[in-house]
């Protein structure tokens, strides 16, 4: 059963309206008989009604008449029942906390709504684990899709961490983790039937999402890719290729690992895309743009917007907007690459020189 953790703010709210609508209603009965039947003034009526509801054996207002006393019997067995069922929801809104924990699925409800261009995380096995580990390193904002109970128990340890329970092949679900705004998905579920239903229903609900999805058997692969997946990760397959290129090229391993993986960030190899190129650099060559030497950064690769990759590209391949550019640098080189490509380093010169 789904179990999206809005609905226990609301469920404790409607507990509370209907508790008191019941003991407003059975005010308002008990009153209205006393005032019709005895004749007594409104406020007489309303306290009868209370001291009968409560059983506090206090003495009427005026003596009873038989109509009088056998209203105020069936009042009694009627109210019993009310007052009960309202005092036991106060009771364990107050001493269970379930007040303090429908507030904070709230504010988590509230969070999770304004959330745009952000990640979804199906799972939180040991794949989906390490890749919010990756996504905070950068800064990422990710909301974690998880129905096992234990395992939203260890993220609700963790403040930090955005999470909707339920299941992520569910639309519900993935509408409350707010797929329609966010900008790619990542299905780490241990069985790859069920990525393939994940990433078939986020296919459907937002076509230009980014979807990276696990998978297990190698037959998989390109189910998934039909399905609607951009990439497919298998970690066994990673896994082995990894513990034989450190076999036989270890260095270069530990290299390209130091660079991805490595929490300094001394040196980074980012992605940037062109998309923000100035119109007076487009189409213009690397060389004349002097990338390296104005910004200190490498260039190491290109991808075009035909989706051809470029390794190591000679300084006479011109730039264009389609264009992807893999550069590798610390946050201060790529940090001033991206405002040669932009244009702004003009302005940021300008403005130095008038100073």
């Amino acid at each position: 059963m789904q179990n999206v953790e809005n609905t226990v703010y609301h469920d404790t709210i409607k507990a509370l309206l209907t508790a008191g609508g019941l003991l407003v209603l059975t005010i308002a009965i008990g009153s209205g008989g006393f005032m019709l039947i005895e004749g007594y003034r409104f406020v007489d009526a309303v306290y009868m009604t209370v001291i009968t509801m409560a059983t506090v054996g206090f003495r009427e207002v005026v003596p009873l008449t038989d109509p009088g006393k056998i209203f105020t019997v069936f009042l009694i067995i009627f109210s019993l029942g009310i007052f009960g069922y309202v005092i036991t929801q106060v009771t364990r809104i107050i001493f269970e906390g379930v007040l303090h924990q429908s507030y904070k699925a709230y504010q988590l409800r509230k969070k999770i709504v304004k959330l745009e261009d952000h990640v979804i995380v199906c799972g939180f096995g040991r794949n989906g684990y390490q890749a919010c580990v990756e996504l905070a390193e950068h800064g990422e904002q990710f909301v974690i899709v998880e129905k096992r109970d234990h395992v939203v128990t260890r993220i609700v340890e963790n403040p930090e961490l955005l999470y909707v329970q339920g299941d992520a092949s569910s639309e519900e679900v993935l509408d409350a983790a707010q797929i329609r705004k966010a900008r790619a998905l990542i299905t780490a579920l241990p069985n790859d039937a069920d990525n393939m239903f994940v990433v078939l229903t986020a296919a459907e609900m937002n076509p230009a999402l980014k979807i990276i999805s696990r998978a297990s058997d190698f037959r998989s692969d390109t189910k998934l890719r039909r399905a609607g997946a951009t990439n497919v990760i298998m970690p066994d397959r990673i896994g082995g290729q990894r513990m034989a290129k450190l076999v036989t090229q270890p260095d270069v391993v530990e290299f390209i690992e130091y660079i991805l993986l490595q929490r300094s960030k001394d040196v980074q190899l980012m992605e940037i895309d062109c998309n923000k190129l100035a119109v007076e650099n487009n189409k213009k060559t690397i060389r004349e743009l002097r990338l390296r030497e104005k910004s200190g950064a490498n260039l190491v690769g290109i991808k075009t917007g035909e989706g051809a990759y470029l390794f190591n590209p000679s300084p006479d391949i011109e730039i264009t907007p389609a264009d992807k550019l893999f550069v590798l640098g610390s946050p201060n080189q790529i940090e001033q690459f991206e405002q040669i490509l932009s244009g702004s380093e003009h302005s940021v010169n300008s403005t130095s020189s008038i100073g």
